[in-house]
């Protein structure tokens, strides 16, 4: 029996978080550059996002490029740029066959003005589309985001057009950049690496957390299976007891 088989689509995850580590350990396993790792992790984002939107996820959201990322190397991040421009370009293919809506969050202004006017072309493109919204983090950090949060709602307090006793959970969720999609329910991390990097801290309170080995570059539809499964094993109380529960 393969893996997809033991997968029960009635209980999928609304929404897969992943953070895409392990390019350059790739790359210099193998005596190469780390731009070449990305470039091969590009194959292991394809296969992800198809495969998922095969099973009928309807949520995926990948970690491409974080806030600190712009702290690498010049070249490594003008490569990285390239890549997202080219990648986009190659992809918006694969996008309309799967009936794929692209989404961005981050501080996407802080792009080169070449990736800022691909990726709106490509979000243009797709918007009617709905068989699943792809969400990439593009130039992300989940502490700015809510120091922004808090900015947005602090003006409109001051305007009046919040009051500070009706501040709860959904207002943040309103000013928050995912405020169009639900909180995450697994969160994948390759690599080896059993941390969260700054990425979607409010959004991922409940959410499962999954971590393999797996480079991203070797990160196969099977390994998205095997992070379902897992998923689909464990009991999600949210604060409630097992006899709740059942």
């Amino acid at each position: 029996m393969s893996l997809i088989e033991h997968i029960h689509t009635d209980y999928l995850p609304k929404h897969i978080a992943i953070i895409m580590d392990g390019n350059g350990r790739w790359a210099k396993q193998k005596g190469l550059l780390r731009t070449v790792g990305h470039e091969n992790g590009t194959k292991s984002v394809r296969q992800t996002v198809e495969s998922s939107a095969e099973l009928g996820i309807k949520n995926l959201t990948l970690y491409a490029f974080s806030t600190e990322n712009w702290n690498r190397p010049k070249l490594e991040v003008q490569t990285l740029m390239k890549l997202l421009v080219s990648s986009l370009k190659k992809e918006i293919k694969t996008l309309q066959k799967n009936d794929i809506k692209l989404n961005a969050i981050g501080c996407l202004n802080e792009l080169p003005q070449k990736a800022q006017k691909e990726l709106l072309e490509v979000i243009e493109k797709t918007k009617n589309n709905n068989r699943m919204c792809l969400t990439l983090a593009l130039s992300y950090g989940s502490r700015e985001e809510l120091i922004n949060t808090v900015k947005k709602i602090s003006i409109k307090v001051k305007n009046n057009i919040i009051s500070p006793e009706n501040i709860d959970e959904s207002v943040i969720n309103e000013h928050l950049y995912t405020q169009n999609l639900p909180d995450v329910d697994l969160l994948i991390r390759t690599s080896g690496e059993q941390r969260i990097s700054n990425f979607l801290l409010w959004q991922i309170a409940y959410a499962e957390l999954y971590f393999t080995k797996v480079l991203w570059p070797d990160f196969t539809k099977e390994h998205l299976y095997e992070a379902i499964i897992e998923y689909q094993k464990r009991e999600r109380r949210f604060g409630k007891t097992s006899e709740q529960i059942n």
